[in-house]
């Protein structure tokens, strides 16, 4: 059974109206450029579905010390309101600080690239924000362009379920795992496009679930839901497998601005997520005031 999902209408209707801005400004999108030196950016994420919202407020700086490699650090301030039927009440606070290392080799016949990501567990695991321990991802990424079309892969280690994009998990997860996604983007109209993909986690090990949306016990739920029933639940692998589907559409009006709706479905978990972004390349901004 489907299980109905709430948005919450004023981020929704802001998403919408800045979306509406920005296809009035019809400018062709600048072609990317390597640059070097201090990046900023900041982004204001949710995902909405049918445990409730977590929404992520994040701010990054980084530097870039060739066009193949750099180093970011950010730090994410959590939102959490969980649905009324989980009868547990909203908790807002810090998530973990994480440091990245990226690296890019942009190529004729495949573009690859690659993050290692490690976090310091500095947000409350009493409020599913962090594990209590400190956690790793290595996630390398594979695409080629043919016009407006660019299929991708990612395959990735970690221990932890790193939260993307389009879909902020209702908990954190602390087991190691492999996870792995496929699919493709396609260039609409100048700075508009869509794309779909597929992901699948696959836990290895002892897996414990630290839920964001219920406190020492919550109703009883199926779908191996362990994050409706209790705060904290450690078991098999089988805990936080996972798999399911994603699709968005991005807008990219200035070469500052990125805005984003998606889709996920969590076949496993049976919930259905819908996700908005608003992204500001902070760093961008700043070259250009001071003319560089």
């Amino acid at each position: 059974m489907i299980r109905p999902f709430k948005v919450a209408p004023a981020l929704i209707s802001l998403f919408v109206m800045l979306a509406a801005a920005a296809v009035a400004q019809s400018a062709a999108k600048p072609a990317a450029k390597d640059e070097t030196g201090f990046t900023s950016y900041a982004s204001f994420e949710g995902t909405s579905d049918g445990d409730g919202q977590v929404y992520d407020l994040n701010s990054s700086i980084g530097y870039s010390f060739t066009r193949h490699f750099g180093v970011d650090l950010g730090v994410p301030f959590y939102f959490v309101r969980p649905s009324s039927s989980l009868g547990t009440t909203s908790s807002d606070g810090i998530g973990n600080p994480s440091l990245d290392l990226r690296f890019r080799f942009p190529g004729r016949v495949v573009n690859f690239a690659s993050v290692v990501t490690g976090s310091a567990p500095l947000g409350d695991s009493k409020k599913g924000l962090s594990t209590g321990r400190g956690t790793y991802d290595w996630t390398s990424h594979f695409d080629h362009a043919f016009d407006n079309f660019t299929p991708f892969g990612e395959v990735g280690i970690s221990n932890t379920v790193a939260d993307t994009r389009l879909f902020h998990r209702p908990f954190t997860v602390l087991g190691f795992n492999t996870h792995v996604e496929g699919g493709a983007n396609y260039d609409l109209w100048k700075f508009i496009s869509v794309g779909a993909s597929g992901y699948s986690i696959l836990p290895s090990g002892q897996q414990t679930i630290f839920s964001k949306v219920v406190g020492r016990s919550g109703a009883s739920s199926g779908h191996g839901r362990a994050f409706e029933n209790s705060q904290q639940t450690t078991g098999s692998a089988a805990l936080a497998r996972d798999y399911g589907f994603s699709a968005c559409i991005d807008a990219n009006p200035k070469p500052y601005l990125d805005l984003e709706l998606g889709y996920t479905r969590s076949v496993n978990y049976d919930l259905n997520a819908v996700s908005f972004g608003i992204g500001i390349n902070v760093g961008y901004l700043a070259r250009r005031r001071n003319g560089y």
